[in-house]
C-alpha cells in the first residue's frame, strides 16, 4: 500500500519498496515463529486449542530450536532494515536514519513480545492495538515516507485500511480460539468482549477499512479507476456475514485465510486504482 501511494504521488522507488517487502517478510516470519513458541510456552497451544496444530505443540520442532529460529529472523530483519534505511537516507539523513532505526527495533520487539515475552502483550488484550499500529500506520506511512521523505496527510487513510483489515484478520483468529484462550488466561479482545460483541467489533473493523477507502478517493478524486477496490467488496461482505453466523472454531477457521486474502486483493485493487 505504501508503494502504491508513493507511485500515485510520483515518488516510487523500486529498490526501497523491494527492501520494505523483504524486511516485512522477515518480520512476519519472526512474528509467526515467536507466536508458535510463545503460545506453547504460555499454554494457549494446549490440547484444548481448536485451531490448526502448531509446530512446537505437535513436537515437530523443539522449543529451543524455535528460539534459535527467532534469533535468526531477528538478525535478518535488522540487517535488511539497516540496508533499507541506508538506501533511503544515506549518510546525509542520519537523524531520520536513527528515528527509523528506533521504529525498526520497536517492530522487532513487537513481533517477539506479542506472545513470546515474559509479559506478552497479546495475553493482556493489546494485540489489536499493536497490529493496527504496525501493520497499518507504521507499515504504510513508513514505506511512503522512505520514498517521498515527506508525508501527504490523506495517506493516513490507506494506512487505516490496512490497519483495520489486519486487525480483522487477528480478530477472526481470536474469535476462533476464544475457548482455549480463556483456559490459558489469554485476555484477547474477543475474550474480554464475549463472542457476540466480538462479532460486532469485527463488523466495525470491516466497515472502518471500507469507509477509509471511500474517504481517500473522495478527497483525492481524479479518475473512476480509483473505485476499482469496489470489486473486492463482495469478499469483505462474505467475511463479515460468515464470521457473524459461524459459531464453531472449525466453521470459522477458513475465514481467517479468506480475510487475509481479501485484504491482499483489496489493497492491490485499491493501489492499482490510485496509480491509474
Amino acid at each position: 500500500m505504501g508503494g502504491f501511494m508513493a507511485a500515485a504521488n510520483g515518488y516510487f522507488d523500486a529498490t526501497v519498496v523491494s527492501l520494505c517487502v523483504l524486511t516485512t517478510l522477515f518480520l512476519q516470519t519472526l512474528s509467526n515463529l515467536a507466536n508458535d513458541y510463545g503460545d506453547s510456552k504460555h499454554g494457549a497451544d494446549s490440547v484444548h486449542r481448536e485451531g490448526p496444530m502448531r509446530a512446537v505443540q505437535a513436537g515437530h520442532i523443539q522449543a529451543e530450536q524455535m528460539k534459535k529460529g527467532m534469533l535468526v529472523f531477528s538478525l535478518l530483519s535488522l540487517v535488511s532494515g539497516l540496508l533499507l534505511l541506508w538506501v533511503a537516507f544515506g549518510a546525509e539523513g542520519m537523524l531520520l536514519f536513527l528515528l527509523f532505526l528506533v521504529l525498526g527495533l520497536a517492530s522487532i520487539w513487537a513481533a517477539i513480545n506479542y506472545t513470546a515475552g515474559d509479559k506478552p502483550y497479546g495475553y493482556a488484550g493489546l494485540g489489536d492495538i499493536f497490529v493496527f499500529i504496525f501493520f497499518g500506520l507504521v507499515g504504510v506511512l513508513g514505506t511512503y515516507f522512505l520514498q517521498a521523505q515527506a508525508l501527504e496527510p490523506t495517506v493516513i487513510l490507506p494506512a487505516l485500511i490496512c490497519g483495520f483489515f489486519a486487525t480483522a484478520v487477528l480478530n477472526v483468529n481470536n474469535i476462533r480460539d476464544i475457548n482455549s484462550d480463556v483456559l490459558a488466561g489469554k485476555r484477547s479482545i474477543p475474550v474480554r468482549l464475549g463472542p457476540k460483541r466480538a462479532r460486532v467489533y469485527h463488523l466495525i473493523l470491516l466497515a472502518g477499512g471500507v469507509l477509509s477507502a471511500f474517504a481517500y478517493v473522495l478527497l483525492n478524486y481524479h479518475s473512476p479507476w480509483q473505485f476499482l477496490f469496489i470489486l473486492a467488496l463482495p469478499l469483505v461482505l462474505v467475511n463479515g456475514v460468515n464470521v457473524w453466523r459461524k459459531q464453531t472454531s472449525q466453521e470459522l477457521d477458513p475465514y481467517l485465510k479468506q480475510m487475509a486474502m481479501t485484504t491482499l486483493l483489496f489493497v492491490l485493487l485499491f493501489g492499482v486504482g490510485q496509480v491509474l
